[in-house]
């Protein structure tokens, strides 16, 4: 059991704009991360936000890429010392020697409801499969997104929902999760709840990208409810994650919007 007597020492890694959400909470309650790890800048969509957030740090307490995981970045988290590493939509795998530097342990805010939907592309597959959907706050463990839950919340997956209209949403639904466990985190003891081994989902990056997932057969006889189910878990904001079908030798894509009435 870990007791702070003082403001949580934090390292801050993110990405996306829900990155930057949390990061001007944590900001707002006084607490300045003691180091910034951000995605190489080729993969980043919100560095330059979270830089001029964290303004106040010298070059060499921000790590790029998998700099966080290397020699020299190891190095420097050790020296730092902190209470905890933070983790929001970070798009790397967090090892072993990682995982064992800080006093009360490494988190994740993850865009489901743990255990379902470990891993990538988590409102499509809370759509294909029909699994429970939310936002979680957990410890990271070697094996990815399985460590003891801190808190989380469920959300209800709409009938007009897309992938995309759902991610929109769950990400309030992370800072709204990451808010209300923010006072046991100050404590240094945050509550673990295990996750239970024998239930949840886990999806790859790559299993989205299969033809048996985006291809769709213009001569087989289908559900419109399935058709529909399919078409919208694969509505994203990247026409490359969309449904798709091939005439004359030719690609198109499909993507759906619901509107519902009033």
């Amino acid at each position: 059991m870990t007791v702070l007597s003082s403001a949580p020492r934090i390292v801050y890694g993110g990405d996306r704009d829900i990155s930057v959400w949390v990061l001007e909470f944590i900001l707002s309650q006084g607490v300045k991360p003691l180091a910034l790890l951000l995605p190489h800048p080729a993969k980043a969509s919100h560095a330059e936000d979270l830089l001029r957030l964290c303004d106040y740090l010298e070059k060499r307490f921000i790590l790029y890429g998998t700099a966080f995981r290397e020699p020299k970045g190891l190095a420097i988290l050790e020296e730092i010392d902190p209470d905890y590493i933070i983790y929001v939509h970070f798009p790397y795998i967090v090892p072993k020697e990682v995982l064992q530097i800080p006093r009360v342990g490494v988190l994740n805010l993850h865009p489901a409801l743990l255990p379902y939907n470990r891993g990538w592309h988590t409102p499509t597959w809370a759509i294909l499969e029909g699994t429970p959907y939310g936002a979680t706050l957990h410890f990271m463990s070697e094996e990815l997104d399985t460590g003891d839950i801190i808190h989380q919340k469920e959300l209800k997956v709409l009938p007009h929902d897309t992938a995309d209209t759902l991610y929109q949403r769950v990400k309030h639904l992370e800072l709204e999760v990451f808010r209300e466990a923010w006072p046991s985190l100050l404590s240094g003891s945050p509550p673990r709840s295990p996750q239970r081994p024998t239930r949840g989902t886990f999806h790859k990056k790559t299993d989205l990208f299969s033809p048996e997932v985006q291809e769709l057969n213009l001569d087989e006889r289908v559900r419109v409810r399935d058709l529909i189910n399919r078409l919208r878990a694969l509505t994203t904001n990247c026409i490359e994650e969309a449904a798709y079908f091939t005439l004359a030798g030719k690609r198109y894509r499909v993507q759906i919007r619901i509107i519902p009435e009033d």
